[in-house]
Formats: C-alpha cells, sequence, structure tokens
C-alpha cells in the first residue's frame, strides 16, 4: 500500500540571520501515521525544521507541504488545525486560569461550538486524567502535571499532526512513562507523532522511523531499528546509540542480533539462543 507524505519539504534552507544556514537543503517525506523520532546534537537543526511545519518559520529558501498544501502562504493560526506543537518548555505554552480554561483555549478558537467546546475539553481532562485539577491553576501545578496539560490542551484540537519537544525532559521515571503511554495511544488511535529527543532509549522503545540531523543536514533517514545499527555514522553526529542496542551488537559473535533496540528484544533473543543450544 503506498502511503502518502503529511509532510514534506523540498531544497528546505532555514536562516535565522545572513551567513550560515540553520537548515540546509532539507528533502524529507513524513508518511501520514508515522511515529517519526528526530534526533541530533544541539544546533543540528531539530526544533528549527519541525517549526516549519507548523509555520512557526518560513523557509529562507525551498518549501513546506502539509497535505499537499504549502505553509509558506498558510497562517499559524490555520495549520494549528493540522500541526499540534506541544514546546519543550510547557510553562512556554501555558497561561489559562485554569487547567479547564487552558485546555478548552484551543477548542473555542477554531471556532467550534460551546456544546463541542465543552465534549473535547471533557475528553482530554479524561484522557489525560487530570479532572482532579481542572480548576486548579496549573501554574500552581508540578511539572509533570504540567507537562499532561500542555499535551491535553493541543489534543484537544484534535490536529492529525502532533510535534512533541522533548517531552519527557525534567520528569521522573513513573512520570515519564505515563506521558508516553499517552503519546503511544494518540499514534494507535491514527495520529501522525513527531518526537524530539536526546534520549536515544526512548526512541529506540518508541519510534517507528527515525531522522538523524547533523547541521542542518539529514545524516540518516529510515526505519529506527535500520538507523541504530548505522554505528560508525551515528557516530559522526556523536550520537551512541542505545546500551542495550550496543551490547547486543558486542555479542553478535555469539549469534545475538545487532538490531535489538529494547531489554524485552534482548532477553528474547538470548532465550532463543539458549534454547536453541540446549
Amino acid at each position: 500500500m503506498n502511503i502518502q507524505p503529511c509532510i514534506r519539504t523540498e531544497g528546505l534552507i532555514y536562516r535565522y540571520e545572513p551567513g550560515y544556514p540553520a537548515l540546509n537543503g532539507i528533502d524529507l517525506e513524513i508518511p501520514e501515521h508515522a511515529y517519526l523520532g528526530i534526533i541530533g546534537q544541539n544546533g543540528s537543526g531539530k526544533t528549527t525544521l519541525v517549526k516549519h511545519f507548523n509555520g512557526l518559520l518560513k523557509p529562507t529558501a525551498g518549501e513546506v507541504w502539509v497535505y499537499g498544501r504549502a505553509t509558506s502562504s498558510r497562517p499559524v493560526s490555520e495549520l494549528a488545525r493540522t500541526v499540534g506543537y506541544v514546546f519543550q518548555n510547557p510553562d512556554h505554552q501555558i497561561f489559562g486560569a485554569t487547567t479547564r480554561e487552558e485546555i478548552s483555549f484551543g477548542p473555542r478558537n477554531l471556532g467550534l461550538s460551546e456544546a463541542e467546546v465543552e465534549e473535547r475539553t471533557e475528553e482530554a481532562l479524561a484522557a489525560f486524567d487530570l479532572e482532579a485539577y481542572a480548576e486548579l491553576p496549573p501554574a500552581v501545578l508540578g511539572f509533570g502535571l504540567r507537562r499532561k496539560v500542555s499535551v491535553a490542551a493541543v489534543y484537544a484540537m484534535r490536529p492529525p499532526i502532533l510535534i512533541l519537544d522533548e517531552p519527557t525532559s525534567g520528569l521522573d521515571w513513573r512520570s515519564a512513562r505515563e506521558l508516553m503511554a499517552l503519546v503511544d495511544r494518540l499514534h494507535a488511535q491514527g495520529h501522525t507523532i513527531i518526537l524530539i529527543s536526546h534520549d536515544m532509549r526512548l526512541i529506540a522503545q518508541h519510534t517507528q522511523q527515525t531522522l538523524v540531523l547533523q547541521e542542518g543536514r539529514v545524516l540518516l533517514y529510515g526505519s529506527t531499528r535500520e538507523v541504530f545499527q548505522q554505528h560508525e555514522v551515528l557516530q559522526q553526529a556523536q550520537i551512541t546509540p542505545p546500551q542495550i542496542n550496543q551490547l547486543a551488537s558486542r555479542l553478535a559473535d555469539c549469534g545475538l542480533p545487532q538490531d535489538v533496540l529494547t531489554v524485552a528484544e534482548f532477553c528474547q533473543a538470548y532465550n532463543r539462543l539458549k534454547e536453541a543450544r540446549e
């Protein structure tokens, strides 16, 4: 089945100021319903790239299309219906007097009826387990809860494409696991997920495709399993694959597959190897 791209870029160049470009000729197709991880060192162009998808930035040269329509002439308010963006710091996004107001703001600005706004708000509160905090100012909530509120506020607008910039940064293990379970569920419901992270284990456990950027250019782009087997290429971008993947690679001579991404996969492969030798 031929899956059409929901986002496509061609010759995308962006300069914050005259001189060296932050993006230097990006050609990219992201298929609909993808679960894409974007990785690279600070300054590689990750956030700059995704800000072109919802119109926060416009190309210096080249073009970006979302569902076949160029973003260069479309306002952010229009693109927000299609591409939801969750900032790295929730405090850069949250401003509502209560959690309920924060979540209802987006749907209301889409011009929906009050009945539809209320329905979407209640659904988002329930989906993210935020009912108990509905009447509290989100500013007084803990960081993990504020992160949930920021994701729920974008989710309530029901954009088919959802971008999350370092969503687990600053979260403890439990909060990060709960948040990513919600993100996985959104993907299962049909959303296209674009995830920026420096956490290679997170990328390995959740994404299906991975894009590696270096100095504003595409270094690697393919399935996450294939990308994390390219150890020498990743080293050029100073990216270290997940530890379990490195361990499997070192044990390749013992029969362990080199494309292992998670501890569960490692254990399964080890048990199969052990049974075969008994």
